[in-house]
């Protein structure tokens, strides 16, 4: 295999992970996983609880998303992240693994508090 055709192809895989970068951090992207996993928690969690599951994306700044979920229903947000983690464009899975990870830490905080 000549060198040329070599690096075109390694150009090639870089330009495409490039992309899938550009494309993960996209605010339809974020904003179609969000829903995805808004109705995956809504989905596992119990009746009582499925209208205390909201995320909600900012009107300003469509990056950012609300996610307004009760104590009692983090569990089941936390494993709608988990289940849909690893389809997810690497930004995406990463900018979720940030949010699971607040979420937790923050959910850990308040059980401490209150045990």
């Amino acid at each position: 295999m000549s060198d040329d055709l070599l690096s075109m192809r390694t150009i090639e895989k870089y330009a495409k992970q490039i992309e899938d970068l550009k494309s993960g951090l996209d605010i339809e992207v974020l904003a179609e996983w969000s829903k995805r996993i808004e109705q995956d928690a809504k989905d596992i969690a119990p009746d009582e609880l499925k209208d205390t599951i909201k995320i909600i994306q900012d009107d300003l700044l469509p990056m950012k998303f609300h996610f307004k979920v009760s104590k009692r229903a983090v569990p089941f947000l936390v494993q709608a992240i988990e289940k849909n983690i690893q389809t997810m464009p690497f930004a995406t899975k990463l900018y979720f693994q940030k949010v699971e990870e607040a979420i937790w830490e923050e959910y850990q905080r308040y059980l401490k508090q209150n045990s």
